[in-house]
């Protein structure tokens, strides 16, 4: 089985950055699995995926996965870094609740599949108010949910406020 590290935080955080430490001090190969959809039409978009990208060590390998996360994951023997599942799961905003479940039970099934090394990052937005439009509370509710089960099986759950690290593995307890 995978051995998975979640990295969350709030936007421009720093978790990304800590995500790529954490790759970079790992001692494996990594291939840096980017969620993102690239838009041309949109130049800060395309901005934020270049400065993510302008930190990558060279020797690292990028693959652009949307959406067959499952696929990339069962086909690795890398370290993996997974960069985000915010913009993974925005990519499936148009699932019904069934299908939504089937895609996440696929990407938990994919970590039996695997001995690599995962590393998530993964965006918090519930500490606000609730969204007023319903894709906006269906984002926020999956994300959350996910979230949450990456956190219940992963070695090490990382918070990342403000530019600095919180083990919560070690500060916290798991709810469970």
């Amino acid at each position: 089985m995978a051995k998975v590290i979640l990295v969350t935080g709030a936007a421009r955080s720093g978790k990304s950055e800590w995500a790529e430490k954490l790759a970079a001090e790992s001692g494996e190969s990594v291939i840096y699995i980017a969620t993102a959809q690239e838009n041309p039409d949109d130049p800060e978009w395309q901005a934020r995926i270049e400065l993510h990208r302008s930190r990558r060590p060279a020797d690292w390998q990028t693959r652009a996965v949307a959406i067959e996360l499952s696929q990339a994951i069962e086909h690795s023997s890398n370290c993996l870094l997974i960069d985000s599942l915010g913009t993974w799961l925005a990519n499936f905003l148009e699932q019904s609740d069934a299908d939504w479940e089937k895609t996440v039970e696929a990407l938990f099934q994919s970590f039996d599949k695997t001995e690599s090394l995962i590393i998530f990052v993964a965006e918090e937005t519930g500490w606000g108010v609730v969204p007023a439009y319903p894709i906006g509370r269906v984002f926020r509710d999956r994300l959350g949910s996910l979230t949450r089960r990456v956190g219940e099986i992963a070695h090490t759950v990382y918070l990342v406020v403000g530019g600095h690290v919180l083990n919560l593995s070690q500060l916290g307890m798991p709810l469970r």
